[in-house]
């Protein structure tokens, strides 16, 4: 960590908005090196789990579905919102069969990043769930319309380089998975 960048102080909490999937407010927070004040935007987030699926036959179980921000639909792995006093594992492994119907045999912790610490505060947790086994249709929550697509493993690259996966916590998530398979410690 750099011993150059100094905290800054926050000096109020602007009101919160609560939007049930984030909550938002703008707070003024000190400048270390001017004492100017600087008004921030925060956004708080349950932290988030994403979900390498792969079937026994080497397929990605991917899911589609309509993103709001960007107004289009993306292909993803599965994933979601940790709920209160769940653990990541747990999130994962519900998620999963939620949004797939598909279970794992074995569900490997990839590692964790901050989404976007510019003005967020949670987590994202990557797994890879092996052995996926389909056991039904799925449970999607209410107001979500996803589509399960299998995948031949080996086509990431091509699906990534190609623009079909976009979504920056999936890239993560496989780049993760890749360290983990070629770091210290492989297997």
């Amino acid at each position: 960590m750099s011993q150059g960048v100094k905290p800054w102080r926050r000096l109020r909490r602007g009101l919160e908005q609560d939007y049930t999937v984030a909550r938002v407010r703008q707070d003024w927070w000190a400048d270390p090196r001017t004492a100017l004040e600087h008004p921030r935007v925060r956004v708080d987030c349950a932290d988030w789990v994403t979900v390498i699926a792969v079937t026994p036959d080497d397929q990605l179980v991917l899911v589609r579905q309509f993103r709001f921000g960007i107004g289009a639909s993306t292909l993803e792995v599965p994933g979601g919102i940790v709920d209160p006093g769940e653990a990541p594992e747990v999130a994962a492994a519900r998620e999963l069969e939620e949004e797939t119907g598909y279970v794992p045999g074995r569900l490997v912790p990839l590692g964790q990043v901050h989404p976007n610490p510019a003005f967020q505060g949670n987590l994202c947790f990557s797994f890879v769930a092996l052995d996926c086994v389909k056991r039904h249709e799925g449970r999607q929550d209410e107001g979500e319309d996803i589509v399960v697509e299998l995948h031949p493993r080996a086509d990431l690259p091509r699906l990534i380089l190609e623009g079909h996966i976009t979504h920056s916590l999936v890239v993560t998530a496989f780049f993760l998975e890749r360290l983990r398979a070629e770091g210290p410690g492989a297997p």
